[in-house]
């Protein structure tokens, strides 16, 4: 069991300072990381606030890394059941969400879609989008449509509009999930594409008041500053918000003096709590989830798992990005960044065989160590 600090409520100017390791083990202990849970992997989604989901493999990587005796069935049965659905919702990125949150979360950062919306103007010069949504979803709502499908029934209606513009606007006016069998283990197709409430069955529900969300964020990622938040969100002046509950909160300070704020009774282990090695997916929302990463990636290590437009699978180490990992047609490669220990050498071996085991147990993979690739 991790040991806890006891933190009290403490006036702004008083507030505790948390250091790097202080802010991980809280942030890893909230992303079930430090010890992984025996929950049902709907529990853990919602927990999480989603997964990153830009391609199929990551969130089931990310659960494997967080349950205990996760299999990857846990997730694909609840997806082809309509139970758990894959949308744009944070960061304008596809993110695994329960179908609930799915309903609410997706009008909670409509703001944001509207933004995006605003750099495709130039392409969309005498297009109603107002029509055009309703259009759009009169299309999906017959039959998903891939966005080459949706590009082309719509290019007809406005022939000098931009076809990529177009079916962007559907997207970013449209709470558009992508339906099954993408995202299924072992049977993905290509992405197509309907509205949420089509394919769950229910209409979208009013997104909830800005201080609910803040709640749930400080339970998956906090301690966390205003700053934090909108960079998980995407998301602008979410100040108020924090300030409504700021009663209800315990408030903290990095090194830097920035103010950080939690919920009281939720996890902030001791610093020098041990936390096993984690093979984590690319896109991780462990890693994108703060303004400051450097309570997870060292500022030495900063961009080390993105090359160009490429995102790259992270290895933790003691809690903290230590090198980089990566599946071959015969092997699980881990590469870290400097040199382990013969003991962390060991405890990363058996992760990974432990990763492998749940998700791919009738495969064989050798586990080899290597340098990264630069």
């Amino acid at each position: 069991m991790t040991k806890r600090t006891s933190t009290r409520a403490a006036p702004s100017g008083d507030a505790p300072v948390l250091g790097p390791r202080a802010l991980n083990r809280a942030t890893l202990a909230r992303q079930l990381l430090l010890e992984r849970a025996d929950m049902t992997v709907t529990d853990a989604v919602a927990h999480l606030v989603g997964l990153q989901a830009q391609n199929v493999r990551p969130p089931y990587v990310a659960l494997a890394a967080r349950l205990d005796g996760f299999d990857p069935r846990e997730l694909s049965e609840p997806m082809a059941r309509r139970e758990v659905v894959r949308i744009v919702t944070m960061r304008s990125t596809i993110h695994t969400h329960t179908a609930d949150d799915c309903l609410t979360l997706r009008p909670f950062v409509q703001p944001a879609r509207d933004r995006e919306l605003t750099t495709f103007r130039r392409g969309l010069d005498g297009v109603d989008v107002d029509r055009l949504a309703r259009l759009a979803r009169e299309l999906v709502e017959a039959e998903p449509r891939t966005m080459k499908q949706l590009r082309e029934a719509l290019s007809p209606e406005w022939p000098d509009a931009d076809p990529q513009s177009l079916a962007v606007a559907a997207r970013c006016g449209l709470p558009l999930v992508q339906v099954t069998p993408r995202g299924l283990w072992g049977r993905s197709g290509q992405v197509a594409l309907t509205t949420a409430e089509h394919w769950l069955g229910r209409p979208a529900e009013p997104a909830p008041e800005p201080g609910a969300v803040v709640l749930r964020y400080l339970a998956a990622f906090g301690p966390a500053s205003v700053k934090d938040m909108q960079t998980w969100a995407g998301l602008t002046r979410l100040r108020a918000a924090f300030e409504e509950l700021r009663p209800r909160l315990v408030t903290f300070r990095d090194e830097n003096g920035v103010e950080l704020f939690d919920l009281p009774d939720a996890p902030r282990p001791d610093p020098d709590t041990p936390a096993p090695p984690r093979l984590l997916p690319e896109f991780d929302n462990l890693l994108l989830s703060h303004a400051d990463r450097t309570r997870v990636v060292p500022p030495a290590h900063r961009g080390s798992t993105w090359q160009g437009n490429v995102s790259h699978c992270a290895l933790l180490v003691d809690g903290f990005l230590a090198g980089l990992w990566r599946l071959t047609p015969d092997a699980l490669v881990v590469e870290p960044f400097g040199t382990l220990t013969k003991a962390q050498r060991s405890q990363t071996e058996a992760e990974a065989e432990r990763m492998l085991r749940a998700l791919y147990p009738r495969a064989s993979y050798d586990i080899r160590f290597g340098t990264v690739r630069r």
